[in-house]
């Protein structure tokens, strides 16, 4: 019996696969618990909207990462921080840091975690790995000056 998955089914699939399988496991197992619907002209429709829906919706969110790529090239990030003698941080300038500015100043909303960095410690100018998804990544130029 060929049935079309809801849901991950260790050993058999993952959400979204049309799979065959015996009749008594789709009755007994897959149907009963909803981890399967049987593989009508119907649900094969519905399948493939879901599918293409899903492709649309991933190429519209690569095209606004590969935009966001090109913005921050232009974006020069400054941030504000108090030092000791000899221009080292009290503390260091952050990943968190680096976000806030980047939201403060441009707008731009890019999470702590897609930013990788060693923690800032002295003023300078520093570039500052962008993971923005879908394989893309951009460099932040990141500029720390005294408050």
């Amino acid at each position: 019996m060929k049935v079309i998955l809801q849901k991950d089914v260790r050993g058999q699939g993952k959400k979204g696969q049309m799979i065959e399988v015996s009749d008594g496991y789709a009755r007994n197992f897959l149907l009963p618990k909803k981890l399967a619907v049987p593989a009508t002209t119907d649900n094969i429709n519905t399948m493939n909207q879901l599918e293409k829906a899903k492709r649309e919706r991933e190429a519209k969110e690569r095209q606004a990462a590969l935009e966001l790529a090109a913005k921050l090239k232009d974006m020069p990030v400054h941030v504000k921080a108090k030092a000791g003698a000899g221009g080292r941080l009290f503390g260091s300038v952050t990943t968190k840091e680096i976000s806030q500015a980047l939201k403060e100043q441009y707008g731009c909303d890019i999470p702590k975690t897609s930013l990788q960095s060693d923690p800032i410690k002295a003023f300078g100018g520093y570039q500052v790995k962008a993971k923005l998804g879908y394989e893309i990544s951009a460099v932040v130029s990141v500029f720390v000056e005294e408050a």
